[in-house]
């Protein structure tokens, strides 16, 4: 049975995450002591108690998401779970996949994705960059008004994440976003909304976050990955470390393209999507993209026995 491993990126969070999954799954706390002893604080007590506004700092967030996705994982495999065939990870969520693919140490990865938060949020100055989602248009429609404005004003403002179909979001200058939400919903959009972020994630103004990443990046041990990782800049499952890390640089200032992501592991022939994080946001993307394939969450307890019953029903 070929089963997508899915890993998720920030926004999945939540004070309490997989906390009550640590009876039916010693490997959650492991995991979450090793990247603890990596990062030099205890990441469990912040994911148990918070506060949300802590969790939802940047260089907080990416460690957390990463290290509950191979958390789960780990959990997955030692439950008997059916090893996937293909593994792919929304922005943050590709450095999950990359690590529970063995291409990087848990205890690099938690270190790498913090700086590359610490770099994300440093690259605009508070206030500067902002992101808004874009209900019930396509791109078609979307991307000229993005060109329109910041051919008018002189600031960046693009499409950055193509999460479903009708459901983008775009980034780049506040006063961009800001000039865009009307014009958007004039051409139709169910709804045009900021979203509460902290930096304008995948556009233009992310590339010094970027340059800084690969020096970051270049000091990491890097080795091909045990299983395909579809890499969100290239939709392909890359073997060569260079361009991985490449990629790596790159996705800081490319769009998410998880529509043609999910969109490509069909037409490779997967048959169940698992979603190896806290939350079901993947899941649900994935069904308005492609509906004829299952998916199932593993976050929570209910989650997590619910989909290792259904694998024991594929195996009988």
């Amino acid at each position: 049975m070929a089963i997508i491993a899915l890993f998720p990126g920030q926004g999945s969070q939540s004070v309490g995450m997989l906390g009550d999954l640590t009876d039916r799954c010693p490997e959650v706390l492991d995991t979450f002591k090793e990247s603890s002893e990596s990062l030099g604080f205890d990441l469990w007590a912040l994911a148990q108690n918070g506060p949300t506004e802590l969790l939802a700092r940047t260089e907080i967030t990416q460690p957390l998401i990463l290290t509950a996705g191979v958390a789960l994982y780990r959990a997955w495999m030692a439950s008997g779970g059916i090893s996937p065939s293909y593994m792919a990870g929304h922005s943050l969520g590709e450095y999950t996949a990359l690590t529970a693919a063995g291409s990087i140490r848990l205890a690099d990865a938690v270190k790498l994705v913090r700086a590359r938060g610490k770099f994300m949020q440093e690259a605009v100055p508070e206030g500067h960059g902002a992101m808004a989602a874009v209900i019930g248009l396509t791109k078609d429609v979307v991307e000229p008004i993005c060109v329109e404005i910041a051919e008018n004003t002189g600031q960046v403002i693009e499409a950055v994440n193509f999460n479903a179909p009708g459901q983008l979001v775009i980034a780049g200058h506040s006063e961009a976003i800001k000039a865009s939400i009307p014009k958007l919903k004039q051409a139709g959009a169910k709804r045009a909304v900021p979203l509460s972020v902290s930096a304008p994630f995948h556009c233009a103004l992310m590339k010094p976050a970027a340059e800084r990443l690969a020096i970051f990046l270049s000091k990491i041990s890097i080795v091909a990955p045990s299983f395909p990782v579809i890499q969100n800049v290239s939709l392909e499952p890359e073997t060569d470390v260079s361009q991985i890390r490449k990629q790596l640089v790159s996705q800081t200032f490319s769009p998410v393209r998880w529509s043609e992501t999910i969109q490509r592991l069909t037409s490779l022939g997967v048959e169940v999507a698992l979603e190896f994080g806290p939350g079901s946001v993947l899941c649900g993307l994935a069904k308005r993209i492609e509906t004829e394939i299952p998916h199932y969450p593993l976050g929570n307890l209910g989650q997590f026995n619910a989909a290792v019953s259904k694998m024991e029903e594929f195996y009988d």
